[in-house]
């Protein structure tokens, strides 16, 4: 925890729930303005007004504020964050809305083989139990056919993996560094990043289509703000189980508007994943609290 911060669960899993509730309302608004305008231009403009959302901070505490010891750490974090987000509207273009958030909720899954391959941390032999059930049920909602793998259900899953780099650069930069310098880097950084790719697939944005960005842009500066928050003041053991929320949200979203009503084995999907996800992030933390009870004797 930061300095400014001590742990306190109840706050975590209010922030928590109330980022998974205001992704929900965002994941929406996003299938429904894909329809008018490119993905690519909804992601820009949404960074563009979280970072204009950001300037008067920057403005009234000045610039001073900006100044870190975890510069390279809070690029790894936008682009991480960038990158999922950018995923993750490409598929609910695509796919049913259930589906895509029950893969980008799959990340706890993908937390330990990032931790392996950037740490080389091994995997204890326990730790595969969750994992092997959690990607059952990632298999369960890809839905492989005789044509093979949709490719929109990949392109889902990986809003996961990188979900999990931004959940480990996260937890990392909120133990010292302040709530608003790690936003106003990340939206900055994933402006940069997503003006180009708006350029290249520019098209004109009809007047119909801004309300929708517009509150896209506030929900998800506001879901930035509540998920850095969680990570403040409780441990992803805590935070992860209670993500899952989401894809209930999210699901409730898909069948009051678009009707989309998930079947037998999305359903199992969704448990499978659930139950690994929550599983494998306990142990984790199991794992943790042993590590460090042997250095402490």
């Amino acid at each position: 925890m930061s300095a400014s911060t001590s742990e306190n669960i109840a706050l975590g899993a209010a922030f928590a729930l109330g980022t998974s509730f205001i992704m929900s309302i965002a994941a929406a608004l996003i299938k429904y303005a894909a329809t008018m305008v490119s993905i690519e231009v909804i992601v820009a403009v949404q960074y563009l007004l979280c970072t204009a959302i950001m300037l008067p901070w920057l403005a009234r505490r000045g610039v001073s504020q900006l100044k870190t010891e975890h510069f390279r750490l809070h690029v790894v974090r936008a682009l991480c964050g960038w990158a999922c987000f950018y995923a993750y509207y490409l598929a609910i273009e695509k796919i049913p809305l259930v589906d895509a958030a029950l893969l980008r909720n799959a990340a706890p899954l993908c937390v330990p083989f990032l931790v392996l391959a950037v740490y080389g941390v091994r995997i204890a032999l326990i730790r595969w139990i969750p994992l092997v059930i959690g990607m059952a049920g990632i298999a369960l909602i890809l839905k492989p056919d005789a044509s093979g793998l949709n490719g929109w259900y990949l392109v889902g899953f990986a809003s996961a993996v990188t979900l999990a780099g931004s959940i480990m650069t996260t937890r990392m930069l909120a133990l010292t560094e302040p709530t608003n310098r790690i936003l106003f880097y990340y939206f900055g950084f994933s402006a940069v990043a997503s003006v180009p790719l708006a350029l290249l697939n520019w098209q004109p944005i009809p007047a119909a289509a801004w309300p929708p960005m517009l509150l896209i842009g506030g929900s998800i500066w506001l879901t930035m703000w509540l998920y850095t928050k969680a990570y403040q003041y409780a441990k992803a053991s805590i935070i992860s189980p209670i993500s899952y929320t989401g894809v209930a949200f999210t699901g409730f979203w898909g069948w009051l508007i678009w009707q989309q009503i998930p079947d037998q084995w999305t359903y199992a999907g969704v448990l499978l994943v659930a139950v690994g996800g929550v599983g494998s992030v306990i142990l984790g933390a199991q794992e943790e609290r042993r590590k460090r009870a042997s250095h402490a004797a």
